[in-house]
This record gives structure tokens, sequence and C-alpha cells, in this order.
């Protein structure tokens, strides 16, 4: 049975935080409280936490509805069929897209609003009495969420906003520098204020951990190029005993993983329409088109990524959904107005395909809302290791964390995925990225490892890249205009 943190929300005059119920999943709308009045008991301090958490349901929390940043990477496509949003997602397949457009508006705001319900928590917690232990691990879940949002933020743009107070205000952009320091900070102080998740009960898996504060942190560092600091805390999760991988890889995304060891962080979703509901659309934006129904079918998996796999790679198969297959006794036939076989914008072939980890059991398109999105895996956090010990000089340690991921990724057949024995610290590094992306396919890193790494511009500029430019997204043209130009925009974004 699907477990599930229980999200008791509010909504205040100023949109710090959702609806008001009992069990999120089950009860409308409570009422409203003003600022003034909220939070100041023990209770509401639950409340506003959970609000905080609510916002990754959020549809546009998901880069702006549509996985954006897996488009615009060359693990896939726009996909649906071909005159679906063509105008507005297509553009991100040729690097086409605009300041004006819709979806980096959605996410730029999403990622604000959950940046003030993390604020609410961290700025009003502190003064409710109430045991003081819970009351420091609800600020320490907020601020694990904060750097959280913040590390989307500033990946996508760059410098951005600083806003750690609950006071409205137009604020001009702090350096990249800043916004790095503050994510920082606020996973010291989550590692220090967080449970490990085997001291998390059922009722309240899904909270963040120690080892999610951890991993985060690694993950900071490695974008920061501080390798080792970034392996220092990924062995700090490694060593922990808290995470292993799933014996299956299927199962680190399917129902059958579900908050299972592989697990770091993780958000639950029930399977129905909308966030009152529990329901996330992540996964029916995604969910194959036609027969069976069960969402809208973008994020096509590419050529170039199939091609990617090495021979008898049992990762391709539960990645990739073919037409023809059947899954949990349903045959997948596809949607009819999509050709089964096409050429895509780059003149490369497309076939009709579908991301297979966000599949969800069922006929129909409720189910797919209740896939369970894996947002941090604890093969990345191995991958996270075996990149940082290379590159400070430690390749043989590094193999053994880069075996592990083979080595279950084989599923003993010893024919196929033999371990690496490469210790030339450049040719590692090669075979660590290409490892990432295609244990981490259609997961929304590949497109920020090709940047952080320096090889967008080789790998992406015969889809469009261009260097200077597209490293980031555009300042909502919005945005700017509300704060009367206080905002300035990024490289090449102005005209």
């Amino acid at each position: 049975m699907k477990q599930r943190l229980n999200i008791l929300c509010l909504i205040t005059a100023m949109a710090f935080i959702p609806v008001a119920c009992e069990d999120f999943l089950d009860k409308p709308p409570q009422g409203t409280l003003t600022q003034s009045s909220f939070p100041t008991t023990a209770q509401d301090a639950l409340l506003a936490t959970n609000a905080a958490y609510n916002t990754l349901r959020e549809p546009n929390f998901n880069s702006g509805l549509f996985p954006i940043m897996d488009i615009m990477s060359d693990d896939t496509n726009k996909g649906s069929n071909p005159d679906d949003a063509s105008a507005t997602i297509g553009p991100f397949d040729r690097f086409e897209h605009v300041k004006t457009e819709g979806a980096i508006l959605r996410w730029w705001n999403t990622l604000y609003l959950a940046v003030r319900r993390a604020n609410v928590v961290i700025e009003k917690v502190p003064s409710i009495e109430m045991d003081a232990t819970l009351r420091n691990r609800y600020v320490g879940e907020a601020r694990f969420l904060r750097a959280f949002f913040y590390f989307d933020l500033v990946r996508a743009w760059g410098g951005v906003p600083k806003l750690t107070t609950t006071v409205p205000q137009v604020l001009p952009r702090a350096s990249v520098h800043e916004i790095y320091e503050l994510i920082i900070e606020d996973l010291l102080f989550a590692i220090e204020a967080l449970p490990e998740k085997s001291q998390y009960g059922a009722s309240d898996l899904g909270r963040a951990t120690k080892g999610a504060a951890k991993s985060l942190l690694a993950k900071v560092y490695l974008f920061r190029g501080d390798f080792p600091s970034a392996a220092n805390y990924a062995l700090e999760v490694i060593n922990s005993g808290q995470y292993n991988l799933e014996a299956k890889f299927a199962d680190a995304h399917s129902v059958q993983g579900e908050h299972g060891i592989e697990s770091v962080f993780e958000l639950a979703a029930f399977g129905a329409e909308g966030v009152p509901n529990g329901g996330n659309q992540y996964g029916n934006v995604q969910a194959v088109r036609g027969t069976p129904n069960r969402g809208w079918g973008f994020n096509r998996p590419t050529k170039n990524l199939r091609d990617d796999f090495e021979p008898g790679d049992p990762r391709l198969q539960a990645s990739v959904i073919f037409l023809g297959e059947v899954l949990d006794g349903v045959t997948i036939l596809g949607d009819g107005a999509t050709p089964d076989i096409s050429v895509d914008s780059h003149g490369q072939e497309e076939i009709e395909c579908y991301n297979q980890k966000v599949w969800t059991p069922g006929i129909n398109v409720p189910p797919s809302f209740g896939h369970n999105r894996r947002f941090l895996r604890y093969s990345d956090v191995l991958l996270i290791a075996a990149e940082a010990l290379n590159e400070t000089g430690n390749a043989a340690q590094a193999l053994v964390y880069l075996n592990r991921v083979r080595q279950r990724a084989r599923e003993g057949n010893n024919a196929v995925l033999p371990d690496i024995t490469e210790t030339n610290k450049n040719l590692l590094r090669d075979i660590i990225l290409h490892e990432r992306r295609v244990e981490l396919a259609m997961e929304g890193h590949r497109f920020w490892d090709l940047v952080r790494t320096g090889r967008a511009p080789a790998v992406l500029g015969p889809l469009g890249f261009i260097q200077g430019t597209h490293e980031l997204l555009p300042i909502p043209q919005t945005e700017i205009d509300l704060t009367q130009g206080k905002l300035d925009q990024n490289p090449g974004w102005e005209n």
C-alpha cells in the first residue's frame, strides 16, 4: 500500500500556504487565516511545514508543467503528437524558446511560492512554544526544502533574488555565489536538525532526512566543482547504512519500490487528478498517449539516448516503453495521431515511445497521477561519489561505486555491463558521465550535467544550443516588467 506524508495545509491572504484540510487527500477547503494569526501553535507549525512540501505536487513545480530540462538535453524530444504544444514546448527542442514563454514564468513563480512557504516555517516556527526537538526538526525540513528550491532556481537562472523573509519585497538579483552560500548554510542546518530515514515512522515517509540533506549537499558541491566536499558528503551517505540499491533497476521507480531502500528523497502521490486529491501531474504529462489513454505523451526518448545504452543493458527496456510492449497486462498501442516512425526537427529518426520511469499500472488517466517522483536516488549518490573521487585522484575507489551501479543494472547477467577497470582520470570521467546518462535518463539530470561539465556546446550545439546564452533560461520578461527593471536579464536574452 502506498505510504503517504499527511499534508495538512492552510491558505493565507498572501498565498503563502495552500488549502486547509484535516487530510489533504479527502477534505475540501476549510476557510482562510491571516498571516498575523498563523502559525502560532504546534499544530500550526505542522500545517505550515506540510504546506511547503505540498508545493512539490503543484503541476508547475515540474519546470512549468513540462519536462523542459529533459527536452533541451539530448535525452528526449518534445513528444506527444506533432501538433500538440508545437508552438510553446516544441521550441525547447531547438533552443528557440523565448523569454515570454509561459512554462518559464510558471516555473519561476512556483519556485518562489515554494520559497515563501518555507520562509514561513523558518521565520515563524522558532518562536512557537512546543516540543523543542520537533520544532527544530520542522525548521530543518523547511531549510532543506528552501535549499532544494533555490538549487533549481540557481541552476536554471543563475543569480536570482534572495528571499529569506515573509515580508513582501522587490529584490534585485543576488549573485550565484550568494545563492549557493544560502543553499549550503540551509543544508548544514538541516543535517544537524533532521533524523535519519530509519527514524521516521510510516506516516512520515517522504519527509526530508539527514541523508537527503547530505546527498543534496554532495550534489551542490559537485556543481560548484568542490570535489573533496562532494566526495565527503556522498561517502557519509554511503557509509550511513540507510540506503542501498533495489535488486531490480525498474523498482527504483515503480510502485514496488516506493519509499524503498534506494529512495533518498521522494514525493508521494495518489492516482487521482489534482493537487487537493494528492495527485502529481508529473507522470501524467509524460504518460502513454492513445491506447491505453494514460496521459499526454511528452518527453519522448531520442534515438541518441536509446543507442547510448550498451548492448544488452536491461536499463533500456526498463526506461523506455516501446509500442507493442505489454506492461502489467496492458498492451501499449500508442496514439493514432502520432506517426510510429518519423524524422524529428534535427533530422534524426524518431519512433513513438515513452518514458517508462513514470509508468503506473492502469488503463486510464487517474492512476498516472500516482507516480511517486524520486528526486534523489541512492544510485545518483554513488555516481556523485565516483565522479568526485575520480576528480580528486582516487580512481580506484571511484571504480568501486561506479561498478556497484553497473552490477545492479546487469541483474545477475554477467554477460553484459562488465566492470569498468579504467583508471585514467580523463577517460574515467567520460565513462562516469555516460553511466550517469543511462542510469538517470529522463530524470532531469542530463542537461545540467552537460552544462556543469562544459560539454553542452559540443553535445547540444548541433541541436541549436548557443554557448554563452543557453546555459541559463531567460528571466521571465513579466518579472522584469513587474519590477520595473530591477531584475536584469541573463546574457544573450536581452532582445
